[in-house]
This record gives C-alpha cells, sequence and structure tokens, in this order.
C-alpha cells in the first residue's frame, strides 16, 4: 500500500569549496537534486532535515539555518502528491558520504556551472524536447529543484 502523501517537504544545501553535494535520485521523481524528502510525522522540520540527511547520504547536521520555504507545485511517488510546503537549509556537516543505494543511483559535488548545464537539460524535459525514457536515463535536475535553484540564485 502507497504512503499519502503529506505536503510538506525539506531539502539540505551542502556546500564545499563552491560545490554542492546533489544525489540523482533512484526513483521518481527522477533528477539531481540536494538531499530531501518529506516531514513523515517528525514534531519539526528541523528534525526531517536531520534525518533525511542521514538517510540519503549519511552526514549528521552540524549547523542548520533556513533559507528560503514556500509552496511549490510537485510531483511525488506518494498518493495525492502534487505539492509541497517546502523550507530550504544550508548545513554544515560532519562525517563521511555514504548514500543510501535503496534511493540514491549516484552522489557527487557539483559547480554551478555543472549545476547550469543540468539545468538546460531540465528545460529541455519541462519544454518536452526530451522523452521520459531518455530523461530517466540521463536526467538534468529535478524540476523541483531547478525552481529552487533558480530562485535562490544557484543557477
Amino acid at each position: 500500500m502507497s504512503k499519502t502523501c503529506d505536503h510538506t517537504s525539506v531539502g539540505m544545501l551542502v556546500w564545499k569549496d563552491n560545490t554542492l553535494l546533489l544525489i540523482e535520485r533512484g526513483r521518481f521523481p527522477f533528477g539531481f537534486a540536494v538531499p530531501a524528502g518529506h516531514v513523515d510525522g517528525d514534531s519539526t522540520y528541523e528534525e526531517s532535515a536531520k534525518r533525511e540527511l542521514k538517510e540519503e547520504v549519511g552526514l549528521e547536521i552540524q549547523e542548520l539555518k533556513l533559507i528560503a520555504e514556500g509552496r511549490k507545485e510537485n510531483q511525488c511517488r506518494r498518493e495525492s502528491g502534487t505539492w509541497h510546503y517546502w523550507k530550504i537549509y544550508q548545513v554544515t556537516t560532519i562525517g563521511n558520504i555514504n548514500r543510501s543505494k535503496n534511493e540514491t543511483k549516484q552522489v557527487g559535488w557539483y559547480t554551478k556551472d555543472q549545476m547550469g548545464e543540468l539545468g538546460k537539460k531540465t528545460e529541455k524535459y519541462n519544454n518536452k524536447e526530451i522523452s521520459e525514457k531518455e530523461w530517466r536515463q540521463n536526467p538534468g535536475l529535478e524540476p523541483v529543484m531547478y525552481e529552487w535553484f533558480k530562485e535562490l540564485r544557484i543557477i
């Protein structure tokens, strides 16, 4: 039985030497994104940020700073998952990356130029210039992350 969407999401920006930590999602919604996920009954968004970062990439949060929030129309794989209220945090971390093989295809550090190139691919996907099959095999930024990155002037 599939979970029902709680319409709440957190995303964590982890910067290192002018590069941003991105995951390639292993399942829908496909694309590259910062570590992110649903609040799922945690008592605060901050608790969810800590849980999701640990689950997806094995890092622990040392400092957490809210930098953006708002509603975005974005699909998730859960029932009724057509929009989310997001809180985006900039975080400093401790530990070593240990990615979830269940949730991610890969994890890496990306420059603004590399994220810009992924964003161009997302634009093509949004304009239906890239097929769903091609997108799954070689995606750009997850569409909601593309929106956040534009809004936050990352790309």
